[in-house]
């Protein structure tokens, strides 16, 4: 099994950044990829951006894409998400997540379907 734990969630104005990480404990050998997804009230959990684990392949929702960077620590079993630019419409619960699967496409590390274990979220809330 794989655990998961989210942290650097806090509160911003409109146009500061915050750098959120997810660290992995348990059976972090069979990790194949490590998303981000973000939910507020009312509406589904939507994807935000993932990394391979073992490759660099990187994925971004359009909305973020240019104002987000993702990367990891394979040592420390990590994944850093840097968000710039922030803006209100960014306020969510953000939650980490991994699978152990390894898929032919990246689309497949758009869903959330994809991923087995996630994390219990971390608030970002920016003020305009």
């Amino acid at each position: 099994q794989v655990q998961l734990v989210e942290s650097g969630g806090g509160l911003v104005h409109t146009g500061g950044s915050l750098r959120l990480s997810c660290v992995a404990s348990g059976r972090t050998f069979i990790l194949a990829a490590i998303g981000w997804f973000r939910q507020v009230p009312g509406k589904e959990r939507e994807f935000v951006s993932a990394i391979r684990w073992r490759g660099n392949s990187t994925y971004f929702s359009d909305s973020v894409k240019g104002r987000f960077t993702i990367s990891r620590d394979n040592a420390k079993s990590t994944v850093d998400l840097q968000m710039n630019s922030l803006e209100p419409e960014d306020t969510a619960v953000y939650f980490c997540a991994a699978t152990d699967l390894t898929y032919p496409s990246g689309n497949y590390y758009y869903a959330r379907r994809t991923y087995r274990y996630w994390g219990q979220g971390t608030q970002v809330t920016v003020s305009t």
